[in-house]
């Protein structure tokens, strides 16, 4: 009886380290398709970036409640982004034409594989005004910041992932 136990225990702990060298191995199955299909997206520029959090250079970080988005396509770059911070000239007085809100047809892309894993791409505007870079920094699980520089506001940044 007692060796019987020990069978059926040994037996369980066997399973049950099988079950988690294959769980493993699925969790890194999903981490490289995952990676995988972020790459394609990105060579194919063919992506959104969701923003969650914001980070003006002035004050403090802010949680988002609407949703913010910039989508890339291989024809476009659609921007409607909010902006908390400091507009030297060209203010707009209408507050529904503040923010980051622009599209432009006419814009630089450029990728760089990081070595650490992850990419940063360099969208440069021609036909925005006062825009001078957007640099979008993803990690291979797909979370991503988006930094904005312009001529005549603050720098700002904001935190969110690719959808």
């Amino acid at each position: 009886m007692k060796t019987l136990r020990n069978i059926l225990a040994l037996l369980l702990i066997i399973a049950a380290g099988l079950n988690s060298a294959d769980a493993q191995a699925t969790k890194k199955d999903k981490k490289a398709t995952k990676e995988a299909a972020i790459k394609k997206n990105i060579d194919d520029r063919h992506y959104t970036f969701m923003a969650n959090y914001v980070l003006p250079l002035r004050g403090g970080a802010r949680q988002l409640t609407s949703e913010y988005d910039l989508r890339v396509t291989k024809d476009s770059v659609i921007a409607f982004l909010p902006y908390f911070g400091r507009a030297y000239f060209d203010v707009p007085y209408n507050a529904t034409d503040g923010g980051i809100k622009f599209t432009s047809t006419k814009f630089d892309y450029k990728v760089t594989d990081k070595k650490k894993g992850g990419w940063e791409i360099t969208i440069k505007p021609t036909d925005v005004k006062n825009l001078n870079s957007l640099i979008l920094y993803i990690s291979t699980d797909g979370y991503a910041s988006l930094s904005v520089s312009s001529s005549n506001r603050d720098y700002i940044s904001f935190d969110g992932f690719l959808k």
